[in-house]
């Protein structure tokens, strides 16, 4: 089995890439090469795996390129974020819309048909006038974006299950809840307070909240969200349940409720780092995005959400332990 991960360079494609060698098959058969396309090369420890391959440059003009190749499967996960296609309206169409398409296009060409797990965004839903967002969001909500990554992400799950009704590829799309807690650098994304509030801190740095502390969040870790994206990749179709998006499992939380566990690993004092400067564009954007889902589709595929925002915390810690630096009450 050959596989592509995009953006496979990125925080979620590396520890994607990670956990599918670590298993060393997908959906029953063996993975015997994984090829990462991201602008940047992946992490030494990925290009170490004889089975890791890395196409480095912009997705976009790689597109033909990798079609040609000829992939059993692919994650597609490379994308502008939510704040940087608000600031750049280019970038964000040709990042997100534009490069998609190309690359449906090239696996269209492939005498075989690839599966492919499409990574949209919570972001899809937003509360319009004429359809007010509903307090829980279910299988059957009506996606209304709000912002323009959140309309590439709903115009990209629509051409993924018109490729898939045509043929062309066997499309599914996962769409992400906000991933917290990320390790290393912050990223363009409107929603990265939600990890720095908490890796800052830790780490014994500053943290700048734009939103208010009864903001209510839906979460989910970083193993969740790898777990549901395999879930997604290796359900049969049936029990996928038609071409139309899969909300992924959401822990709801508030902002205060994160502080609460910060404070029951690391102190008060790490909580003290935190400062709350509002930002009226932040808040729009975030507080527009639902924070309590329901899905039985979820429960047929075996997903569920995180238990608690500590467990979260907690897994951070173990998973990075050399990025806190701060004394520790576990």
């Amino acid at each position: 089995m050959k596989l592509l991960i995009t953006g496979g360079a990125g925080f979620l494609g590396a520890r994607l890439a990670r956990t599918l060698l670590a298993r060393g098959s997908l959906a029953g058969q063996p993975i015997s090469a994984l090829v990462l396309a991201d602008l940047f090369p992946p992490p030494a420890d990925l290009l170490a795996d004889a089975r890791v391959q890395a196409r480095t440059g912009a997705l976009l003009d790689q597109c033909a390129a990798l079609g040609a190749e000829g992939f059993d499967g692919v994650f597609h996960l490379a994308s502008a974020v939510s704040a940087e296609c608000e600031a750049d309206f280019e970038l964000g169409l040709r990042s997100n819309l534009d490069t998609t398409r190309a690359l449906l296009d090239a696996l269209r060409a492939a005498q075989k048909p690839a599966r492919l797990v499409f990574a949209s965004s919570v972001a899809v839903f937003g509360s319009d006038p004429a359809l007010p967002l509903p307090a829980v969001v279910r299988d059957d909500t009506l996606p209304t974006p709000q912002s323009s990554y959140g309309i590439h992400k709903f115009i990209c799950e629509q051409l993924v299950a018109d490729y898939s009704r045509k043929g062309f590829i066997d499309g599914r799309t996962a769409r992400l809840m906000t991933v917290s807690v990320r390790p290393g650098r912050p990223n363009g994304a409107a929603s990265g307070f939600l990890s720095a509030i908490i890796r800052e801190p830790l780490a014994g740095l500053d943290a700048v909240c734009p939103v208010a502390p009864d903001t209510a969040i839906a979460l989910a870790s970083p193993a969740t969200t790898i777990d549901g994206l395999i879930k997604v990749y290796e359900a049969s179709r049936e029990d996928f349940g038609g071409r139309t998006a899969l909300n992924l499992p959401a822990l709801t939380v508030t902002v205060q409720q994160m502080l609460d566990a910060l404070a029951t690993v690391a102190g008060p004092e790490a909580v003290a780092r935190v400062s709350f400067r509002p930002d009226a564009g932040v808040a729009r954007m975030v507080g527009g995005w639902p924070a309590r889902f329901e899905s039985p589709r979820q429960a047929r595929l075996g997903l569920a959400p995180d238990s608690d925002f500590l467990s979260i915390v907690r897994q951070y810690l173990q998973d990075n332990p050399a990025a806190v630096s701060v004394p520790l009450r576990l």
